[in-house]
């Protein structure tokens, strides 16, 4: 029988292997069956945390007593050992075992201890209940740094909670109490009565879930383009981002394959042109890229990366328009163009999976393009897009 089907409490032991096992890559099923949990236990977890762990992953310190401590313990008193004896044994202080078996042992009418009923379990479970001593979180306390928070997760921008927690010294400089780890906002969404902040605020996150869930590998099946220019022939100049006027290119595609939006976006600046499609035939979406980037100043349009689409099939016809040199991604690659994955991450909080594309006017790109990039971004110093690539532009 799994732990978990009618089982006494899980010794937070075995809670804490669960979640080493997921950050290990772990599907929950699987780290469910490694350690021995049902998987009723295990929604019972990812619930009570939206995903996140309420328990310590570091091993417990020496100084206290262990699970295996506690057995010992137990082994001694069945012996009839003194508390000085399972002491040496264990290599700890005759007080350690005193205490522990006043704190965990019922006792007779005229107060004697009964020894005999020290439980090593219900012990080490009493323990961590003890040790947790959850602390009111800080959005509780701080009502004007909740109110930021919230604003900034709310607005039309949709800022992150890691570009919040960054913007904050620069927003609020000379106030300390105005700070906070991206990680204390996301478990004030996502863990329940841990927070200061609303759970329905999880729609306000690009992925809009409200429990945090493991990453999924997922392959591209391409056919083959003619005259294709390898990535591993892009020269290293475009690899370490150091030249600006490198874009990364694919489509962001709708409902049955039935529309699509381009995306570009500059790898140095991680600025994002937004192209409006009215099929996904290989001259629509040149023609979308040319239009786009012949409005850029020469400088700024050197080369094209992109996956082994169809869409893009005439790439020689678009190089000869616009002189950039197109090379496209190994298949099954995606993060070979990451800056563009990442961005199509980020644009799916403004179109989401499973819908129609071709509802959106060029005008609302053109709003979504301008809001992705004024959001700060932690790669370039907390500055946007919009502010680096405009130096860009004034110096080209």
């Amino acid at each position: 029988m799994a732990i978990g089907d009618g089982a006494p409490r899980l010794a937070r032991r075995v809670e804490r292997q669960f979640w080493r096992q997921v950050r290990a890559g772990l599907s929950p099923g699987e780290a469910a069956s490694a350690v021995g949990v049902s998987q009723g236990m295990v929604q019972r977890w990812f619930r009570d945390g939206g995903g996140v762990p309420t328990v310590s992953l570091a091993e417990p310190s020496g100084r206290f007593l262990s699970l295996e401590d506690r057995e010992e313990i137990a082994i001694g008193i069945a012996a009839g050992e003194t508390d000085a004896q399972i002491a040496r044994r264990i290599e700890r202080s005759p007080a350690t075992i005193s205490r522990e078996l006043a704190r965990n042992c019922p006792r007779y009418p005229d107060g004697r201890l009964y020894r005999s009923r020290y439980r090593a379990h219900s012990a080490q479970r009493k323990a961590e209940e003890r040790a947790r001593r959850p602390k009111v979180a800080k959005l509780v306390i701080h009502q004007r740094l909740r109110e930021f928070v919230q604003d900034k997760l709310e607005c039309e921008e949709h800022w992150s909670p890691e570009q919040i927690a960054a913007r904050l010294p620069i927003e609020f400089p000379d106030d300390e109490e105005m700070r906070i780890c991206h990680e204390t906002i996301y478990q004030a969404i996502y863990v329940q009565g841990r927070g200061g902040l609303r759970r329905e605020l999880a729609r306000c996150l690009r992925t809009g879930r409200a429990i945090r869930k493991p990453r999924r590998r997922t392959a591209e099946r391409r056919g083959r383009i003619k005259d294709m220019v390898l990535i591993s022939e892009r020269p290293a100049e475009i690899e370490d981002r150091a030249v600006p006027g490198h874009w990364e290119g694919d489509l962001l595609v709708g409902k049955d394959n039935g529309s699509a939006i381009g995306t570009l976006v500059e790898r140095t600046t991680r600025f994002t042109l937004l192209l409006h499609l009215d099929d996904q035939t290989a001259a629509t979406v040149r023609d979308a890229i040319e239009a786009a980037i012949t409005t850029l100043p020469t400088a700024l349009r050197r080369s094209l990366t992109w996956d082994q689409g169809r869409e893009l099939a005439a790439h020689v016809e678009l190089r000869l328009a616009t002189d950039l040199e197109v090379y496209f991604c190994d298949p099954h690659s995606p993060w070979q163009r990451g800056t563009n994955e990442n961005t199509n991450g980020l644009l799916r909080q403004y179109f989401p999976k499973g819908t129609d594309l071709s509802a959106h006017s060029r005008e609302r790109l053109a709003e979504v393009a301008a809001g992705l990039n004024g959001r700060p971004r932690k790669t370039l110093g907390w500055r946007t897009p919009f502010e680096a690539f405009s130096e860009l532009l004034q110096s080209a």
